[in-house]
This record gives C-alpha cells, sequence and structure tokens, in this order.
C-alpha cells in the first residue's frame, strides 16, 4: 500500500509547506476566528524556563490571562489552583531541559491532562514564539488540537527506568576504571592481560593489590 496523504498538522511540523501556505496559516492562526475547530476548549499553555514558568489562558477566563509563576513546589501549586479557578482541563508544554518534569508531577497530581511537546515538533509551526507570546503560541495551537503529545511512561516505570538508567551509566563508568588501570599497568611494563582475562576479577584485583603493598613480589611471580 502507499503513503496516505499528509495531514496538516504533519505538513507544518516536517516543514513541506511552501512560503505561501505557511503564511496563509499563519495568518489564519494568528486571526480572532480562524475558521478551525476548537478541540480542547479549557486548554492552556505553558512556556518553561529554568527560573519562573508563564502560563497563559483563554482571554475570558480570567482578569490577567498570561501570569508568571516560580518554579518551586509552592507556586507551581499555586499555579495548579489558579488553572482550576479558570476551568483549565488539560495544558501544553515543551519539553525543555528538565525543568518541565516537577511542573508536570504537580500538574498531574491535581488531575490535569498534561500534553507534553517536543519543542522540534513546534518549531516548523508558522507563528510567533517569543517570551511570553510564547504560552499564547502553545494554547492556541493546542485549543485546536495541532500539538502531539510525547510518550511518557507510568509513574511506576519512570521509577524502574530511573534506576536501570542509573545502572548502565555505574557500569559503563566501572568499565572505564577497569580499562585504565589496565593502561596504567601496561604503562608500567606490567603485562597482566596476558596472564588473566579479566582484571576486574577475584585474581585480578588480588594482583593489584599484592602490586601495591609488595611490588618486589608480584615482579618476582611475574
Amino acid at each position: 500500500m502507499g503513503k496516505g496523504k499528509m495531514s496538516t498538522f504533519e505538513r507544518l511540523r516536517s516543514g513541506k509547506m511552501n512560503r505561501k501556505e505557511r503564511r496563509e496559516w499563519q495568518q489564519r492562526l494568528s486571526a480572532e476566528n480562524s475558521g478551525l475547530e476548537v478541540v480542547h476548549p479549557d486548554a492552556a499553555g505553558i512556556d518553561v524556563g529554568n527560573a519562573s514558568h508563564f502560563v497563559a489562558v483563554p482571554p475570558d477566563r480570567d482578569e490577567l490571562p498570561v501570569r508568571e509563576f516560580g518554579s518551586w513546589t509552592a507556586d507551581l501549586r499555586r499555579m495548579a489552583e489558579w488553572l482550576k479557578r479558570c476551568g483549565i482541563h488539560t495544558v501544553a508544554m515543551q519539553s525543555t531541559g528538565v525543568y518541565w518534569v516537577a511542573m508536570q508531577e504537580v500538574l498531574e497530581s491535581e488531575g490535569f491532562e498534561v500534553y507534553l511537546v517536543n519543542a522540534r515538533g513546534t518549531k516548523n509551526l508558522p507563528g510567533r514564539k517569543s517570551d511570553v507570546q510564547e504560552c499564547q503560541w502553545l494554547m492556541k495551537l493546542h485549543s485546536y488540537g495541532l500539538l502531539r503529545n510525547s510518550f511518557h511512561p507510568p509513574e511506576q516505570i519512570r521509577a524502574v527506568r530511573t534506576i536501570w538508567r542509573q545502572r548502565d551509566r555505574l557500569v559503563k563508568e566501572a568499565g572505564r576504571e577497569v580499562q585504565q588501570m589496565q593502561k596504567a599497568l601496561t604503562t608500567m611494563n606490567v603485562q597482566l592481560a596476558n596472564t588473566i582475562s579479566d582484571l576486574s576479577g577475584v585474581t585480578g584485583q588480588a594482583i593489584i593489590r599484592a602490586r601495591v603493598e609488595t611490588p618486589r613480589l608480584v615482579t618476582f611471580l611475574l
């Protein structure tokens, strides 16, 4: 079977629209009445930062539809309370570094549907993308259903994944240390690799300890 026709969202993301089409979509999305179907009427957009986050809700939900919140936990909870007062059910934010992790955990614990959007998925979309306007832009795109949620495993799987990644990192670091020991021994012309296959094993470590404690004895043994 041949490939199906790309959706508008996929064409926008991939940058395969020509300049005229992109300009038309930019004007359409920026207009008050874009003619697009609103998929998420109770949507908000969040511009994630390291020290603070900017949050935008629909203009009719609050006198100040764009607010700035700090990155500390107390302010994240204050953000969640404000979003609830504004009748927000779903939020969209970009996965910027690791600054989004704590915010996502707080919002999900408060019952919000969180759309985690890859920044590469929105950079090709037409529109303004600077500072405060970014959160408003994300809110508009999300309300029209033009953002795709990234896969994010459940909390239990995330915990196991963290442990597994830590173990993998420690194993790799241990391997590099063994290589460094082998290099140091070879530099000293102690050809231990010609005698044993595993420098990190019981025999290898016993020889290395003996080499450090009684160099002459090991030299004699070798």
